[in-house]
């Protein structure tokens, strides 16, 4: 596996290794877990080149939230990315992405699915995320992208930057890996304490509860939502919302829809969750 810091040497490498094969790219923020691999895995069955990004992202936290201590592991991920055969490795500076500066680099915005659940509760996250999405697809030119379902909004918004800005790339979702629990691995859940551990498989068991009821039928969406909010206030959540929303769009479904998607987002400790949950009515 070759690993590289710089654009410049990136582009050598693809150029050189890359040509006439199709590429993959797995863009992660690090600290790389089985859900981070599972990535990968799906990367190298379906691409003859897989590359693989580690950066963590300034941009797309809020002045409040945790990029100082974001879980950061280059020596094991870099060894966890070695033995799957990952091409290349990209793990870039922030300077090298961001070399005038971040205040003064340009943004890419996605409206409407970027203002809403995780982006209403975190003002200007998704500007940051399709900004360095954008640019990573710039450097390194793939044929597809995997990112997994576990955030469907960012699932969502890259497909739609992908599909406004003409970018000639396909963004593949990947199913959310889960611990034995159902509790939706990330980097993040080593935050929680062991008691907060025990409690944080609630997130997934009470959206599942509520895509019982909208699989037997129930409209009563907002109904569905304060209830469910309540039930993990109950149990120790500081929840964010509990939303039913169509799976595209992200807007408030019809009572006509077969598929919805049931989201969640809530605070537990120094760890904020999230899930989600598709369902076919």
């Amino acid at each position: 596996m070759d690993v590289v810091e710089t654009i410049h040497d990136l582009r050598q490498r693809r150029r050189i290794q890359g040509i006439n094969q199709v590429v993959g790219v797995v863009p992660t923020m690090g600290d790389l877990h089985a859900g981070h691999l599972r990535l990968v895995d799906y990367c190298r069955e379906q691409c003859s080149f897989t590359i693989a990004t580690l950066f963590v992202n300034p941009l797309q936290f809020g002045p409040k939230e945790d990029f100082a201590n974001y879980p950061r592991a280059l020596a094991h991920d870099r060894a966890e990315l070695e033995q799957r055969n990952v091409n290349l490795l990209f793990t870039p500076s922030i300077e090298e992405m961001y070399p005038e500066g971040q205040s003064a680099h340009t943004t890419v915005a996605v409206p409407e699915l970027s203002d809403q659940l995780c982006g209403a509760a975190r003002p200007g996250h998704f500007n940051g995320v399709t900004t360095v999405v954008s640019k990573l697809f710039q450097i390194t030119q793939p044929d597809y992208a995997y990112f997994g379902e576990k955030d469907w909004q960012q699932l969502t918004i890259i497909k739609r930057m992908v599909r406004q800005l003409n970018m000639p790339v396909e963004v593949i979702g990947v199913p959310t890996c889960r611990e034995a629990d159902g509790l939706a691995m990330s980097s993040r859940n080593r935050y929680l304490s062991r008691d907060e551990r025990e409690i944080a498989p609630a997130l997934f068991q009470t959206l599942r509860e509520v895509a019982t009821h909208l699989h037997e039928g129930s409209t009563a969406y907002a109904d569905l939502e304060a209830s469910a909010s309540n039930q993990l206030r109950e149990v120790g959540f500081r929840p964010d919302y509990v939303a039913i929303r169509d799976p595209v769009t992200l807007r408030l479904p019809s009572a006509k829809h077969e598929s919805v998607r049931v989201f969640g987002a809530a605070r537990l400790g120094r760890a904020r969750l999230i899930d989600n949950i598709g369902v076919e009515r």
